[in-house]
Order: structure tokens, then sequence, then C-alpha cells
């Protein structure tokens, strides 16, 4: 290091010692406390990857263009009006200035008491600095936000007097400048100054454009609020010409003149957004109900996402449909799926999801890939139903696959397929959150006002989560009116957070977090906010694990879901009636026993020759569904019922199939005669081979079917003549874990990451910014010092005895070279001990890897 260097680094310490205004954000970022870095860091967790040396690769890496478009993205509405007013504003802007920007001239007292708070945020997220006096947008930010005709600024504002005149002949701007009744000046520059003076004066201003025409004043009424920019004929109308021989409208090509930015301001009242909004929209309150009503309904919709998971699964028990091969399923499974559920496609695809989330359903990966039930699915089928629920809220809660997104297309148009990949969506957990916490701002049992709901979600994110920017709108016709047919669909700006917030309503009220659109107690629970009169969530203590507040979350469910029984009633029609949710062990046994005919507050089961026959094919007997219904039923078994229990299993194993391909054999060879004389039977391939034994042409299983198509009952036997029992087990994927959320950024660091990080940045710059005492020799190479072997022991030891710090320069084994503050506090053995202040902590240098040594000032010491 130069003593030129060695003076500026002298220079910026003494003026951040003594308060002086910051020059760089680097020394803004050095006056500040740890608590004020450790609020950057949080707020800007991409800062900290990896952690930077010293606070100028700090400010350095919160200035670069990926990291201030994703602070930007999490500004509020009226933060990022105020960071868009700096960009227009003078660089540096005074306070005043920008007030008055976002005010105008008549002043607003909201804004005025938001505004600070607008400012201090900028401050802490490293995108505004300098002093109220010397207010400075980070240079990347301006850029962004900046006008250019590339890209309008969101205030609708254009380029200033002196850019747009920048590549306009001198002989030109006199000519404006004497037609707006100014003087002539000596060179361009103060002609232009003129210009912006007459521009930026009310009084004057105001009476220059008295002189203009009505039709001229029209043209700048469809410019001032942008976008600023006009097409003009080579030979424009008077209005036009009269403004442009004042430069009341500035040239930027042949055809297109743009309305400067003093202009506009003066048309607008100074003000540099339409609309300001400095206060967040108020949540409004739809219809009110009791909160008992909410949780009550909230539990119904609950239990119903139990029943759906359940058929859903149960459906797909022996395996369900093909895995595309770019993954997800067909859209005709999807179609099948949603009959079998008697939903619609998008919510069969709302379910399916949330199934892959919880990873209850997954691919089984064989060859011939296909989708079906975890064996966690079974683990799932065991628990509660109150637990069932939070295994499947919580994972919603927390992931990016948006089933919403199902039937749309990607960036290159192919259709987006339910479980398939380019589901994931970063900022849906965000939005999950958010859109269930300003619903707990409500009073209990308040249904919030979807309108109001996502105005306020569009005002706390407005560029978060955009699918696109909205297109620019198209350029002014000649006589600056905006071309109808350009303008983009009502739809077309609808962002993908405001979709992610309509979605979570939806979805939110389908899963039994919220019941009649407000939010019930145990989804207060699953986020951690208070259950009583409800406060805003600000602060709760602290967040927990989300698998001990989906514990919450169950325990407040549980007393309001319904009982389950262990009966039904029996019917003469051949049903039964289950008067509530029935047991599991009774429900499986029954839905084996009868098929679902109706489900609602009682579910309808029906019984029938095909689903008592599939009874006596798991292994039951005649007699064990006997004792089976009359043990669970609080009627009678009605003598329709019996009879037919007892006349399929009269039937049922009569005839025996077996393999040759197949075979059928019987004892009685008339049945066996009936069966070849049927011209059913023809597509069996049948052929008598004894008395009592045919043989087939088809497989066993088409056989079986086959003949139970004919009113057969036959049953299945193995090679040694014993009946196959067709058990109800089930087929399974190999073990499989849950999708993991795509992550939104790099973690949010914790306060022991925090501490850890501003103590190792805090070190580093003061190594990079320490005073030292400059070496009788200067050094030679780069920054670091250059001293003999025998001054850098002398020099070394004298700093053990007396306890102060030095500088030295040190290369590493790899060759790194770098530069460390070390208090030395033994030397010995050719090594030095000491406290390394860049990297805070003890460590010991070889000597003969210090490339030289200098004592710091004794201000630093």
């Amino acid at each position: 290091m130069g003593i030129g260097e060695l003076d500026r680094e002298a220079h910026v310490a003494e003026a951040t010692s003594a308060g002086a205004a910051p020059r760089t954000l680097a020394e803004a970022l050095r006056a500040r406390g740890d608590e004020g870095l450790a609020a950057l860091l949080r707020a800007r967790p991409d800062l900290l990857s990896p952690v930077p040396n010293d606070l100028t690769q700090l400010a350095t890496r919160a200035g670069t263009r990926g990291s201030v478009v994703r602070a930007l993205e999490r500004l509020d509405r009226f933060a990022l009006q105020t960071a868009e007013a700096l960009a227009v504003a003078p660089d540096p802007a005074p306070y005043p200035v920008l007030l008055a920007l976002l005010t105008g001239d008549e002043g607003d007292p909201e804004i005025e008491a938001a505004l600070p708070g607008a400012v201090a945020l900028l401050r802490e997220q490293a995108l505004v600095w300098g002093e109220d006096d010397r207010l400075r947008l980070v240079r990347t930010a301006r850029e962004l936000l900046s006008p250019s005709p590339q890209h309008p600024s969101p205030t609708g504002l254009g380029p200033t007097v002196a850019e747009a005149t920048a590549g306009m002949s001198p002989g030109r701007v006199q000519e404006i400048i004497a037609t707006a009744g100014l003087p002539p000046t000596h060179d361009p520059v103060s002609a232009v100054a003129a210009l912006t003076e007459l521009f930026t004066d009310r009084t004057r201003m105001g009476a220059l454009l008295d002189e203009a025409s009505p039709e001229a004043l029209s043209v700048l009424d469809r410019l001032v609020w942008g976008p600023p920019y006009g097409e003009v004929t080579p030979n424009p109308a008077p209005p036009v010409q009269w403004l442009r021989d004042r430069g009341l409208l500035l040239p930027v090509s042949a055809r297109t003149m743009v309305l400067p930015r003093e202009v506009a301001l003066h048309l607008r009242g100074g003000r540099a957004h339409r609309v300001p909004e400095p206060v967040a929209p108020v949540v409004g309150t739809a219809r009110d109900y009791r909160p008992q009503v909410v949780d009550s309904t909230a539990a119904g919709q609950a239990y119903a996402t139990l029943a759906t998971v359940e058929e859903l699964l149960k459906s797909w028990d022996q395996g369900g449909p093909q895995v595309l091969r770019a993954g997800g399923m067909s859209v005709r499974d999807l179609k099948r799926t949603a009959a079998a559920l008697d939903v619609t496609e998008q919510l069969a695809a709302f379910w399916l999801e949330l199934c892959f989330g919880a990873g209850l359903l997954a691919s089984d990966g064989e060859a011939d890939e296909r989708y079906a039930p975890t064996p966690a699915y079974d683990d799932w089928l065991d628990l509660p139903a109150a637990e069932r629920w939070a295994r499947l809220v919580a994972p919603w809660l927390v992931a990016t696959r948006t089933a919403g997104l199902v039937g749309g297309a990607d960036a290159k148009g192919r259709t987006l397929a339910a479980l398939g990949p380019d589901l994931d969506r970063a900022p849906a957990p965000e939005v999950r959150h958010r859109v269930l916490e300003l619903l707990a701002t409500l009073p209990p049992g308040a249904a919030a006002d979807p309108g109001t709901l996502f105005a306020r979600m569009r005002w706390e994110r407005p560029l978060r989560g955009a699918a696109q920017a909205a297109p620019p709108r198209a350029p002014q016709t000649a006589s600056g009116g905006p071309d109808d047919s350009t303008d983009p669909a009502p739809d077309a700006s609808l962002d993908l957070r405001s979709r992610l917030a309509r979605w979570t309503l939806a979805e939110a009220e389908l899963l039994g977090l919220t019941g009649r659109g407000a939010l019930a107690g145990p989804a207060r629970a699953l986020l951690n906010l208070p259950l009583a009169e409800a406060a805003t969530p600000a602060d709760h203590g602290g967040r927990v694990e989300l698998s001990v507040a989906a514990g919450r979350a169950a325990t407040l469910l549980a007393p309001l879901l319904p009982e389950a029984v262990d009966h039904v009633l029996l019917q003469a029609d051949l049903t039964a009636v289950a008067p509530g949710p029935l047991r599991r062990p009774l429900a499986d046994a029954l839905a084996v026993l009868a098929d679902v005919e109706s489900k609602g507050g009682a579910t309808v089961y029906r019984f029938t020759p095909g689903s008592v026959r599939r009874a006596l094919d798991s292994g039951r007997s005649a007699s064990d569904l006997h004792d089976f219904l009359t043990a669970h039923s609080r009627t009678p078994v009605p003598q329709p019922l019996a009879y037919l229990i007892d006349d399929v299993a009269r039937k049922h194993g009569h005839l025996r199939i077996g393999a040759a391909s197949a075979y059928v054999r019987c004892d009685d060879d008339t049945v066996l005669g009936e069966i070849l004389a049927d011209r059913r039977s023809a597509a069996l391939g049948l052929r008598r081979l004894a008395p009592t034994v045919l043989a087939a042409q088809t497989d066993p299983a088409s056989l079986l079917d086959g003949l139970r198509a004919m009113g057969y009952a036959p049953a299945a036997e193995s090679a040694e003549g014993d009946v196959l029992v067709t058990r109800a087990d089930a087929y399974r994927t190999p073990a499989r874990t849950a999708p993991v959320p795509v992550p939104d950024g790099p973690p949010a660091p914790d306060a022991t990451l925090l501490g850890a990080a501003v103590k190792a940045i805090r070190a580093g710059d003061r190594a990079a910014t320490a005073v030292r005492k400059e070496p009788a020799a200067p050094a030679t190479t780069g920054g670091l010092p250059r001293t003999s072997a025998a001054e850098t022991l002398a020099t070394v030891q004298a700093a053990a005895l007396t306890g102060s710090a030095v500088w030295i320069g040190y290369v590493n084994a790899e060759g790194a070279a770098s530069q460390r503050v070390i208090a030395p506090v033994r030397v010995e053995g050719g090594f030095v001990t000491g406290y390394d202040h860049t990297a805070d902590e003890v460590r010991t240098y070889p000597l003969h890897r210090i490339t030289g040594v200098a004592e710091l000032a004794d201000d630093q010491v």
C-alpha cells in the first residue's frame, strides 16, 4: 500500500470517527452499529453468501444488479414509490425535495407521516445512503428505476431538459430559448440551464402556458402522466409546433417527441406519482359469523378432505396411472381421476398434489413406471383423524408446488401436467402464510373481503412474483392520444402473486383452514398465532417448529370432528347405512363386502353378488360374513341379504381355474358341457381334456373374468389344487420422501449466524482500514508490507512485550497473500502466536511466511 492509499484510509477513518457525512456506501455502512449491520443482513440474506471479508466488499455486493433487484422486489408500494421518486430527483437529493416529489404543491399529511419510515427502510436495506441533506439512491437501483425510452419509469416521467437536449445543436437550443422569451447565452450549457430554470419557476412557467392554445394544452394533458413520448408527422399540427418551438416538447428522433421532466412536474403540481399510496389498504370484512360456526364448518371441510384423500388413494391401491415420459399424469388420466372423485379437473389436480406433497403418493420407479400410494400412506391411515389432517396441511403450507398451474403452459408453450415438473413457484409459501396472517388480523368469525385482501397483497409486494412486467403502453399518436387498440386486456397484468393469493383462499377453504371465508381456530395454531381476540400477528414470542404447530392445530381440531362409530344399520333393500365415519377396521372390511352407493352425513353401502364374491375371494367364508354383519349391525340381518350371501357362497369355488395356459375343472361334467355349448365362451378357446377338465387358450385371470361375465362363480386354485385366496393387499411404491420445496433465495439467517457474520465483517474491516506507520523503506509490492527477516522478528517480539497490535503481510501454503492485524503474545521456534483481529481468533503463523510487518498508528492501537 502506497503513501497515497494510507493517507486516504486515514482520512476515511478520521472522517468516520468525527461523524462527517459519508462519501460512499461503504463509509455509510461503517458508521452503522452492529444492530444496523445485522438488520441489513437479515433483510437481504443473499449478501451473506459467502460472508463478506469487510464492509467495502459488503457495499460492493449490496450494489450488484441481482441483489438490488431482489431487494426492490421485497419493498412495499410506498417504499418503492419513494425509491422511484429518488430516481427522478437530483442526485443527491435533499429530504425536502423528495418530500415535495411525493406530496406535490398541496402537501399530504399521510405522506409526510409515512415518508420517514420509508426512507429508514431504504437506508436499512442499503438502497439509500447519506444524510437527509444528501440522500443518494444506490447507483444500480437508480439505473433500474430511472426513466429511459427502453424502460419507462413507473412514475411516467421522461428525461430532464439537459438529458433531452444532449445531442441537440447549439443553434437549435438558442432558437428554443429565444422563442420561449429568454435572452441569448454564450454557450449551450448556460442556455439549457436557463431553460431548466424557466420550467421549474412556477410563476414564469404559468405565464408561458397561459399563452398556449387549448389544443396545445390538450396535447400536454395526454402526455403528462406518461408515457411521455409521442409520435409526430414531418409537418406537425400548429399546437404541436408551438410546443416544440418553446421546448415544451423536445425531439428524441425524427418522428418522436418527449415531454421534459420539469414540464411534466409543473403540470402535475410537483407530484412524481399520480396516486401515492403511503398507507397500506385495510383488509375489509365481507361478513361476520359466530366463531363456533366457522370452526364447525372448517371441521366439516377437514373431514371431507380426509375422505377425499382416502377415496383417491384407495382407488389406486392396485396401482395408479402411468407416468408420462416427461413426468406427470396424462390429461386423460386426470379426467378419469376427476370423474371418479366427481370433481373438476383443476380440483382433482389439487388433491393429487396435496397427496404428493405429503409423501402419500409417488411413482414406483419401475420400468413401466406408474403412480401408487407409498408405505407412508398405510402409516397415515393408522393415525387419528385430526393428526391425519395435520399431516396434510403442514406440507401444503410450505410447499412450492402449485396445483393452480396445472393445465396452463410453461415458457415453451408445453402444457403443465399434474404431478409433473415445472410446478414449483418459490413465492408460494410466503403468499400462503401472508394470506392466512391477514385473515387473522380480522376479528374471530369475520370473513375477509377478497378485493381488499388482494389489494393489500399487491401493496405489500408490488413487484414480488410478477409473472412478467406489464407491457409498455404504445407511443402517443401525432395528436398525443394513445392507440387504444394496443392496450392489454384487463387480466394481462395479473401477476403470479395475485393468482397465488386467489388459489390460497380457495385451497384453505377446501382443507378446513377457513370456514365460510373466516380463519378457523386450528389454522391460528398452525400459524403460531394467538388464539384470543385477534391481535395483529406481529411478534408472538418466536416461531416454533411447524411440526409442533401442526400438533397444536390437530389438538384443537380433534373435538370438532365427528366421532367414529362401530356399527351400521342394515336395510331390507340390500343396503347398509353408516350413521357416521366408521372405525378403520370396520370401514376396511365393509369396503370389501359392499360397494359405496352414496356419501354425505351418512354413507350408504350396497351389497351385490359381485361385492359378496369379492369378500369370499378375500378368504372369508359365508359364516364369517354372517357373524361380521351380526356383530356390527344395530338392526337384524335382513333375510334377502342372508340369502344373497348363502347363494353366492354356494356357487363360489364350484369351478376351479388353473394354469394350462389355463384350465377349468369341475366335478359336475354337465356344467362344463354348458360352458362349451355357450357361444360366449368361444373367445376363451376352451376344449375338453377330460370329463371334468377344460383347457383354455387364455391366462387364468382372463378366464376368471370371462366365466364371471357369463354368470358363473369360479375360484382360482394353485398348482397344488388349493383355492387361491385373493386378499386386499395393496400395491405400494418403495419408500419415498416427500418433494422438497424449492428455496426462495438463501434461507433467513438466525441470530447466531448474524452475530458471527457481523463480527467477522467488523474484524476484516478493521484489518483493511487500520492506519499503519509507514516503514522506513516504502513497500515494493502491492498492499503487502516488505521487511527483512530480522526486522520482522524484532517488530513482533517488541509487540509481544508491549501488547500492541501490528499489521502483517502473510502468504499461506497455497500461495494466497493476505493482510492481517494481529496482537502477538508469544514468539518462539520460528512461529508467532497472537490474536488475529481479522479472523477474530488466536492463530499461529510461521515467521518465514510473513512478508513484512508494520506498526499501527498510535490512535489505532
